[in-house]
């Protein structure tokens, strides 16, 4: 019985059968819920049908057809009107309000929608480009200096209405602010620079797999001398969707923790030097010292440099000492100091529940 089966009537045998099954399955050790999901019927259904002794009072009247409802005549007269040459290229929300302007209504708006659908024949009219859903951008990092993500941020001025820009990079995998700088403009050329030098700075032309570059879709994103540099050094562009502001998660949860610092100056920075060297220091205490929430409170450097597995083990054997001089004081296993090999950006969500499954069996 499959879900698609869930709307239809249901024969008291095959109820019987059902509840039956279910039973046996939940006396096996199998999830009340799992189980109702495996047969196609929710579980309020099955617990209604056991309270009720499996009565269903579903309605098994045959419903008359709506009297509002077109005749087959009056649908073939809509599909002939929209498909003569004067209407095939335009859409059911043009052809009512010229039809209404000659004195004619043949049906509504969604009316003639339901029709064309109804008779596979709701496509894109005219010659315009038909509107295609870009796809997500979806990445994976098992080590760092795979994905890179960047932003531009403005930084206040000394007066209302001057800022200064500061562009980061992150690596995607480690945490680890890899490059930034601060300039007076946003421009395709800074940005070119700053990719360029923390290229070099983190030897990328050694890696066997081509780094993938991630930013949203601003003019220095997309710029031509942006562009061409990526392509020079064999880096991958990637985009977000336009209008959709979380397709770059890691950098604006960077942002939030630098403009959430004790000393971030709200009310801007006197000059561009002021606000270089308090992002030098912001880097330098974000890279060495903040423990990362999501790195379970390690450093980025930390993890950039692969030093996450002997904390972690050094942690765990903490733990464990303590749970054993004091068993009583746990009621479970110890603290799990383990992180995900594989970090993803804007994962499929069957993807990311099957990571997160087998991710908590490796840490039982």
């Amino acid at each position: 019985m499959g879900s698609g089966q869930r709307g239809r009537l249901i024969s008291a045998q095959d109820r019987e059968k059902a509840v039956e099954l279910i039973s046996e399955a939940v006396k096996s050790g199998a999830r009340l819920f799992k189980a109702c999901e495996r047969l196609g019927i929710h579980k309020r259904t099955y617990n209604r049908w056991v309270l009720d002794g499996i009565v269903d009072r579903r309605t098994t009247c045959v419903r008359p057809e709506p009297k509002n409802k077109l005749s087959k005549e009056e649908e073939k007269k809509v599909l002939d009107v929209v498909n003569t040459e004067e209407f095939s290229s335009l859409a059911p929300s043009q052809i009512v309000p010229i039809l209404a302007d000659r004195g004619t209504y043949i049906a509504s708006e969604s009316t003639i929608y339901n029709i064309l659908k109804r008779n596979q024949e709701l496509e894109h009219r005219g010659r315009s480009r038909k509107p295609e859903k870009r796809p997500i951008s979806i990445h994976k990092a098992d080590k760092p200096c795979q994905v890179w993500t960047w932003d531009i941020t403005y930084l206040n001025g000394p007066i209302k209405g001057q800022y200064y820009y500061l562009y980061l990079i992150l690596d995607m995998f480690s945490r680890k602010i890899v490059g930034w700088e601060i300039w007076k403009e946003e421009s395709a050329n800074h940005a070119s620079e700053l990719i360029t030098k923390a290229y070099v700075q983190e030897k990328i032309a050694l890696n066997i797999r081509p780094l993938v570059l991630h930013s949203d879709n601003g003019s220095p994103m997309k710029g031509a001398t942006m562009l061409e540099t990526l392509y020079n050094l064999g880096i991958i562009p990637s985009r977000s969707r336009p209008r959709v502001s979380n397709d770059n998660p890691y950098s604006e949860s960077l942002f939030k923790t630098l403009k959430y610092r004790p000393n971030y100056q709200p009310k801007g920075f006197d000059t561009i030097g002021e606000a270089r060297l308090w992002v030098q220091q912001f880097v330098k205490w974000y890279n060495y010292e903040h423990k990362h929430s999501g790195l379970k409170f390690i450093s980025p450097n930390e993890r950039h440099l692969g030093l996450d597995k002997e904390i972690f083990a050094k942690r765990t054997k903490v733990y464990e000492e303590a749970k054993s001089r004091n068993p009583e004081r746990w009621a479970g296993s110890i603290r799990n100091w383990k992180l995900n090999d594989e970090v993803w950006l804007n994962p499929e969500r069957n993807q990311a529940t099957e990571d997160g499954k087998a991710h908590e069996a490796a840490a039982s």
